[in-house]
């Protein structure tokens, strides 16, 4: 499953090869050394270990390899929303999946009875696997509205959810489920409330089920982060960042105050994963530095 497709184009910087000072200097230089992947357990940054970072593979226009030898070197242990076939890649950097894609689309999700016999199953086949891979979390999405009332659609969730419950829990896995705006990039997405999110994971009543909150698209139907993000603690199990508006760097661009966002973080001792989620305007891995630098408090 595709996360979503990607329409924006990232702007990459040219790298330049300086000249030689003169061919006599250039013969006698010694040959650039060859670089060097960073490896299990050695990041070429130290972080402070107040916060988990991870990064969403979709966005950053690499393949997940390259992602992972980036991201690795910059201290992140963490990559969100990879496919099966990638789950054991981030190992070879000392990273973990963070986050799987599930058997869902944003939008065809839970809120159909007719889609839980299939993801059931789906469930049933994917959990050992992900419990194999050290893979702690898995996607499952609500799906849109389609004329279907809130309500409708929280029960029928809830329906589904509790039949997945017993194979999450088996194996270790988390379910979550993304907190998304309707207003802007998924319209008629069910799952766009933290109160509606909230009340599902009550319904629910199980430790492997809880909410993935998106801070960008949070702030775009509500708003008031870091107050829902304590009041709602407990129902939260992973973080994605973004810039608002425009869901570009998380720099001093945009309206968010991702440090402080981050403080409140490290102050209620979250202990799952916070990952950057943004489309780069810039150098996709200067810009994925510089956020973690930003939330690294």
């Amino acid at each position: 499953m595709q996360r979503r497709e990607f329409l924006a184009t990232s702007v990459t910087a040219a790298a330049s090869i300086p000249l030689a000072a003169s061919l006599a200097g250039a013969a006698n230089a010694a040959p650039p050394a060859e670089p060097k992947d960073t490896l299990a357990g050695e990041p070429s940054i130290k972080r402070k270990g107040n916060i988990k970072h991870s990064v969403s593979a979709w966005c950053f226009g690499m393949s997940v390899d390259d992602l992972c030898k980036n991201a690795s070197a910059m201290g992140i242990t963490g990559i969100d929303l990879l496919s099966e076939k990638d789950w054991e890649t981030p190992k070879k950097y000392g990273m973990v999946c963070a986050l799987a894609n599930g058997p869902t689309s944003i939008a065809d999700g839970m809120n159909r009875m007719e889609n839980h016999d299939r993801v059931v199953k789906e469930c049933e086949r994917m959990l050992p696997l992900a419990a194999k891979a050290g893979v702690p979390n898995l996607m499952l999405f609500s799906g849109n509205r389609k004329g279907m009332s809130d309500s409708e659609g929280l029960k029928n969730c809830a329906i589904g959810l509790k039949r997945v419950m017993p194979i999450a829990e088996k194996h270790g896995v988390t379910i979550l489920m993304e907190l998304l705006n309707s207003k802007v990039d998924h319209h008629d997405y069910m799952c766009d409330h933290t109160a509606w999110g909230v009340e599902l994971v009550k319904q629910v009543g199980s430790d492997r089920f809880r909410m993935l909150y998106d801070i960008y698209h949070m702030q775009i139907m509500e708003g008031d982060v870091i107050r829902t993000i304590r009041d709602n603690q407990q129902y939260i199990g992973h973080y994605h960042t973004a810039g608002n508006p425009g869901r570009n760097e998380i720099d001093m661009t945009q309206e968010l105050n991702y440090v402080a966002i981050c403080q409140a973080l490290k102050d209620i001792k979250f202990k799952g994963f916070l990952a950057q989620e943004f489309i780069p305007r810039r150098d996709p891995m200067t810009s994925l530095r510089e956020s973690i630098d930003i939330c690294d408090v």
